[in-house]
């Protein structure tokens, strides 16, 4: 199992703090729910498209740090 980045972790931790299912997270955001639940057991991590697109779903904002 592999290290979770900083984004990763936090992005982990705002779909299990949401309450929905994968599937439902997936249905919203366009995004497999067996690409959520890989995400979420660390076996890979998400490309920054997707990442943004489970933002968008979740009502999160992907930004830059600075």
């Amino acid at each position: 199992m592999k290290q979770p980045k900083p984004i990763d972790a936090a992005l982990a931790a705002a779909i299990k703090k949401s309450g929905l299912t994968h599937y439902a997270i997936g249905q919203m955001a366009g995004v497999a729910p067996a690409q959520i639940d890989r995400f979420i057991s660390h076996e890979r991590g998400v490309s920054l498209a997707t990442a943004a697109k489970l933002c968008v779903a979740l009502g999160l904002e992907l930004r830059p740090v600075a």
